[in-house]
């Protein structure tokens, strides 16, 4: 089964690396070695590929005190990520000249499977780290360690040691018989419906987490859940548990809390909703890859 767009890359973490403090300070300055900065969510590009800098060119941009971030290592060169949302655009011409700073969202679909996966891995560890620049244990600040993946307490009576986190997200197609079950919200562009989708609680599993936002939603019940495949998500931090259910279709009661319609669509509606002024998730998101393989199955 080919990989989901975000997976899939070619980068070697090379996790082993990540507390040898002395050699990470090595290759970030080693010439072959790329910076991937990011700017307030978005990451630089040009021509449909992603941009990497040397140390050199960056040095004056980053922020005090926060070591980049290592990423790994692409065809044995070192990456890192770099987060410069500290600076006005107008103030990195710099950077400006060298591309463009885009929503990976947004232009996803340019990009390589590897460069795709390389800027989702950046910009998740971008965001973990903006967020926990405090301890969740005593409140005092945090530095990054072990090549920016712990972020450690600051306060010697503390010592804790904060780890980067992903939040597990079920995505399903409902189906019944030819038809199967699209929803959205109020937020999303005219016309656009999706698969369900929520986030795993705590003590479930996600087959069971796939049952209860079904039935949370739209009130209708599911059998026969399945494992699809699955895709990192990086907005801002979640990993998509893509699965297929079943049930017997019945007329949705829709959660207005959660959801602005939701109904039955069969094969040939689906196919056809251009022609309605209806559209589906973007090609690069795993609900449209839900979409389309049950789609090509009938």
């Amino acid at each position: 089964m080919r990989p989901n767009f975000f997976s899939g890359g070619t980068l070697d973490r090379a996790s082993t690396l990540r507390r040898d403090e002395g050699r990470l300070a090595t290759l970030l300055r080693e010439s072959a070695s790329r910076l991937f900065p990011v700017w307030r969510s978005h990451s630089l590009v040009k021509d449909d590929a992603v941009v990497g800098l040397p140390h050199d060119e960056l040095t004056h941009l980053l922020e005090e005190g926060e070591t980049p971030i290592f990423l790994g290592l692409q065809n044995g060169d070192a990456c890192f990520a770099c987060d410069i949302s500290h600076h006005e655009l107008e103030t990195i011409p710099r950077l400006t000249k060298a591309g463009d700073f885009a929503d990976i969202r947004q232009i996803g679909g340019q990009l390589s499977q590897a460069d795709g996966a390389l800027l989702a891995f950046a910009r998740a560890m971008v965001h973990w780290h903006r967020m926990h620049r405090f301890c969740g244990v005593c409140g005092k600040p945090t530095l990054p360690a072990e090549g920016g993946h712990v972020r450690r307490c600051t306060n010697p009576d503390c010592k804790h040691d904060i780890y980067p986190r992903t939040d597990p997200a079920v995505i399903m197609l409902v189906s019944a018989g030819d038809h199967c079950l699209l929803g959205r919200q109020a937020i999303w562009t005219p016309g656009m419906f999706s698969t369900l989708a929520g986030f795993v609680e705590p003590g479930e599993t996600p087959e069971e987490a796939v049952a209860r936002e079904v039935m949370e939603e739209t009130g209708i019940t599911v059998t026969g859940v399945r494992y699809h495949s699955s895709q990192p998500w990086p907005f801002p931090g979640s990993l998509m548990i893509g699965f297929y259910a079943e049930a017997k279709k019945a007329t949705p009661r829709i959660d207005t809390h959660e959801l602005e319609a939701a109904d039955w669509f069969s094969r040939d509606e689906i196919r056809n909703f251009a022609g309605k002024g209806m559209s589906l998730p973007r090609p690069i998101s795993i609900a449209r890859r839900l979409i389309e393989d049950w789609l090509a199955e009938g």
